[in-house]
Protein backbone atom coordinates (compact mmCIF):
# COMPACT_ATOMS: atom_id res chain seq x y z
CA UNK A 1 0.00 0.00 0.00
CA UNK A 2 1.38 3.28 -0.64
CA UNK A 3 2.26 5.52 1.95
CA UNK A 4 -0.23 8.20 2.44
CA UNK A 5 0.07 11.79 1.15
CA UNK A 6 -1.02 15.33 1.59
CA UNK A 7 -0.73 18.36 -0.88
CA UNK A 8 1.52 21.44 0.40
CA UNK A 9 1.53 25.09 -0.94
CA UNK A 10 3.77 27.36 -0.17
CA UNK A 11 3.40 31.08 -1.09
CA UNK A 12 4.48 34.42 0.06
CA UNK A 13 3.08 37.69 -1.84
CA UNK A 14 5.75 38.00 -4.30
CA UNK A 15 5.38 33.59 -6.16
CA UNK A 16 4.43 30.57 -5.33
CA UNK A 17 7.89 28.67 -3.93
CA UNK A 18 6.43 25.23 -3.78
CA UNK A 19 3.17 22.98 -4.61
CA UNK A 20 3.21 19.17 -4.53
CA UNK A 21 2.74 16.11 -2.21
CA UNK A 22 4.02 15.36 0.45
CA UNK A 23 4.49 12.34 3.21
CA UNK A 24 5.46 15.02 6.55
CA UNK A 25 6.08 18.84 6.51
CA UNK A 26 7.97 20.48 9.55
CA UNK A 27 7.79 24.43 10.11
CA UNK A 28 7.68 26.64 12.96
CA UNK A 29 4.74 27.46 14.76
CA UNK A 30 4.30 30.34 16.76
CA UNK A 31 4.29 28.01 20.06
CA UNK A 32 7.09 25.51 18.89
CA UNK A 33 7.77 23.18 15.74
CA UNK A 34 5.01 21.76 13.75
CA UNK A 35 5.36 18.31 12.39
CA UNK A 36 2.16 17.87 10.06
CA UNK A 37 1.07 14.34 8.62
CA UNK A 38 -1.38 13.13 5.92
CA UNK A 39 -4.97 13.21 7.81
CA UNK A 40 -3.66 15.79 10.68
CA UNK A 41 -6.88 17.87 12.15
CA UNK A 42 -7.58 20.84 10.83
CA UNK A 43 -6.05 24.11 12.27
CA UNK A 44 -4.52 27.37 11.55
CA UNK A 45 -2.42 29.69 13.59
CA UNK A 46 0.89 31.99 12.73
CA UNK A 47 4.67 30.91 11.74
CA UNK A 48 7.39 32.47 13.11
CA UNK A 49 10.39 32.90 10.87
CA UNK A 50 12.58 30.16 10.21
CA UNK A 51 12.72 26.55 8.10
CA UNK A 52 9.75 24.99 6.38
CA UNK A 53 11.05 20.99 5.50
CA UNK A 54 9.50 18.98 3.12
CA UNK A 55 9.63 15.57 2.60
CA UNK A 56 8.28 14.76 -0.75
CA UNK A 57 6.16 11.92 -1.79
CA UNK A 58 8.08 8.78 -2.92
CA UNK A 59 11.15 10.00 -1.01
CA UNK A 60 13.52 12.30 -2.78
CA UNK A 61 15.57 15.03 -1.15
CA UNK A 62 13.94 17.13 1.36
CA UNK A 63 12.88 20.62 0.29
CA UNK A 64 13.74 23.58 2.63
CA UNK A 65 12.10 26.94 2.40
CA UNK A 66 12.97 29.49 4.73
CA UNK A 67 9.94 31.52 5.08
CA UNK A 68 9.89 35.64 7.21
CA UNK A 69 6.42 34.24 9.39
CA UNK A 70 2.86 34.21 8.11
CA UNK A 71 -0.03 31.92 8.12
CA UNK A 72 -0.14 28.08 8.42
CA UNK A 73 -3.68 26.60 7.44
CA UNK A 74 -4.08 22.87 7.71
CA UNK A 75 -6.76 20.87 6.30
CA UNK A 76 -6.53 16.66 6.17
CA UNK A 77 -5.67 16.73 2.75
CA UNK A 78 -4.00 20.00 2.51
CA UNK A 79 -1.53 22.28 3.69
CA UNK A 80 -1.00 26.39 2.77
CA UNK A 81 1.48 28.10 3.91
CA UNK A 82 0.96 32.02 3.15
CA UNK A 83 4.27 33.47 3.94
CA UNK A 84 5.37 37.11 4.04
CA UNK A 85 8.57 36.49 2.19
CA UNK A 86 9.36 33.12 1.53
CA UNK A 87 13.00 31.37 -0.02
CA UNK A 88 13.58 28.27 -1.37
CA UNK A 89 16.85 26.48 0.55
CA UNK A 90 19.31 26.28 -2.59
CA UNK A 91 18.37 30.31 -3.05
CA UNK A 92 19.76 31.60 0.43
CA UNK A 93 22.56 33.64 0.61
CA UNK A 94 24.87 33.40 3.28
CA UNK A 95 26.83 36.27 3.08
CA UNK A 96 24.16 38.55 2.01
CA UNK A 97 21.94 37.55 5.23
CA UNK A 98 25.24 38.23 7.15
CA UNK A 99 25.72 41.36 5.61
CA UNK A 100 21.95 42.62 6.42
CA UNK A 101 22.46 40.98 10.14
CA UNK A 102 25.12 43.91 10.59
CA UNK A 103 23.63 46.25 9.09
CA UNK A 104 20.57 45.58 11.60
CA UNK A 105 22.67 45.49 14.51
CA UNK A 106 24.16 49.18 13.58
CA UNK A 107 20.64 50.01 13.36
CA UNK A 108 19.44 48.79 16.63
CA UNK A 109 22.61 50.44 18.43
CA UNK A 110 21.68 53.74 16.78
CA UNK A 111 17.25 53.28 17.14
CA UNK A 112 16.40 56.62 19.08
CA UNK A 113 12.70 55.39 19.82
CA UNK A 114 10.72 51.93 21.33
CA UNK A 115 9.26 51.51 17.80
CA UNK A 116 11.94 52.05 15.93
CA UNK A 117 13.96 49.51 18.39
CA UNK A 118 10.91 47.01 17.82
CA UNK A 119 11.06 46.90 14.67
CA UNK A 120 15.07 46.70 14.65
CA UNK A 121 14.77 43.70 16.87
CA UNK A 122 12.05 41.95 14.65
CA UNK A 123 14.69 41.86 11.38
CA UNK A 124 17.05 40.93 13.93
CA UNK A 125 14.92 37.52 14.77
CA UNK A 126 14.22 36.50 11.03
CA UNK A 127 17.86 37.36 9.94
CA UNK A 128 18.91 34.82 13.10
CA UNK A 129 16.36 32.32 11.96
CA UNK A 130 17.60 32.45 7.92
CA UNK A 131 20.72 32.20 9.12
CA UNK A 132 19.98 29.25 11.27
CA UNK A 133 18.33 27.82 8.15
CA UNK A 134 21.18 28.46 5.83
CA UNK A 135 23.40 26.53 7.85
CA UNK A 136 20.99 23.66 8.25
CA UNK A 137 21.22 23.54 4.50
CA UNK A 138 24.81 23.19 4.16
CA UNK A 139 24.68 20.25 6.99
CA UNK A 140 23.32 18.31 4.17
Amino acid sequence: MAAATIHVDVVSAEEAIYSGEAEFVVLPGEAGELGIYPRHTPLITRIKPGAVRITPAGGGEEQLIFVAGGILEVQPKLITVLADTAIRGADLDEAKANEALKRAEEARRTATDKQELATVEGELAMLAAQLAAIRKLRKK
